[in-house]
């Protein structure tokens, strides 16, 4: 469900004719225009869309006799659109708000052009109604590379992010992370906004860590770039060595690379973080050291 408070508020919307309804049961992130509705043609009407209207539709309506006005937004309202949106600031016709007010509709205004502001709500359609998981984790910001710290209580992820912090990156979220699939192939990050900027460190409690290092030590929010899982070292258990194998998990259809980071006393995780990032920005570029390594070797082997 969509909050019509929120709706409005987040893209900068005046009121132009209230509504009792709180909230909108949007399926779809995208936004309807009435022009063919309004021509009198219905047979493949999306009214369950937010509805746009802009300087051609207002135009059209404005041609119509008082009588011809009420006749057509009689039909256009008899289907229960959610809400309707104004844009370039257009003055309605009284018929049109006297028929959204009839029909219990909101209607909105926005200064924006048409096409601006379509690509602005289906930007905020696409997140709100973007499928949602929450996990337990840190997420930092580690040049550019949105590195999930994950791993069981007490392994030392926040301990880890907070030595990032120190070095100049960015926390997005300590404990809980909210997790939004954006697209097919993006994840993107976020905290709760009640903990928003405040992290956990066992033995001192609950730190702010905006008000203690600045608003350059914090973002919003961040895509999931590479998953770091943290566990103790284990001594009978073989670690990957060379990193030939290129591991990813799967969430919410997303698959990400995937990095198991053994932990014992005097590694250094904040610098072992740092150039996971910087590898898989490499990576990206098409440079794969293992490869490289195994490439070179190859060829030596056949000479």
């Amino acid at each position: 469900m969509i909050s019509a408070r929120d709706f409005e508020t987040a893209l900068h919307l005046e009121c132009l004719s209230p509504s009792t309804r709180t909230e909108w049961d949007i399926r779809t992130p995208d936004l309807n225009r009435p022009g063919m509705q309004f021509c009198g043609f219905y047979e493949f009407f999306a009214f369950e869309r937010p509805q746009l209207i802009g300087k051609v539709e207002m135009a059209y309506l404005e041609k119509q006799t008082s009588e011809a006005r009420k006749e057509i937004l009689e039909k256009y309202f008899s289907y229960p659109v959610p809400c309707i949106i104004i844009c370039r600031s257009l003055t309605p016709p009284s018929e049109f708000i006297a028929a959204a007010k009839a029909h219990d509709v909101p209607v909105y205004s926005s200064p924006m052009v048409t096409s601006k502001f379509t690509a602005m709500a289906i930007n905020y359609l696409n997140r709100r109604l973007a499928p949602h998981i929450t996990r337990h984790g840190v997420l930092v910001d580690v040049y550019g590379v949105g590195v999930f710290l994950s791993g069981k209580s007490g392994v030392g992820k926040s301990e880890a992010a907070l030595e990032l912090i120190k070095r100049g990156h960015q926390l997005v979220a300590d404990d809980v992370v909210d997790i939004c699939r954006i697209a097919d192939d993006r994840l993107i990050g976020t905290c709760p906004e009640k903990i928003r900027h405040l992290m956990e460190i066992r033995g001192i409690g609950v730190i702010d860590i905006k008000a203690m290092y600045g608003i350059g030590a914090v973002a919003i929010t961040k895509s999931i770039d590479l998953i770091i899982e943290l566990e103790t070292w284990d001594e009978n258990k073989a670690y990957d060595r060379i990193g030939l194998q290129d591991d990813e998990i799967e969430i919410m259809g997303v698959r990400v690379p995937h990095q198991l980071m053994p932990i014992k006393p005097g590694r250094n995780l904040a610098i072992i973080v740092e150039v996971a990032a910087r590898n898989l920005s490499l990576k990206r570029t098409g440079y794969n050291a293992a490869r490289e390594l195994l490439s070179v070797l190859q060829d030596d082997t056949n000479e």
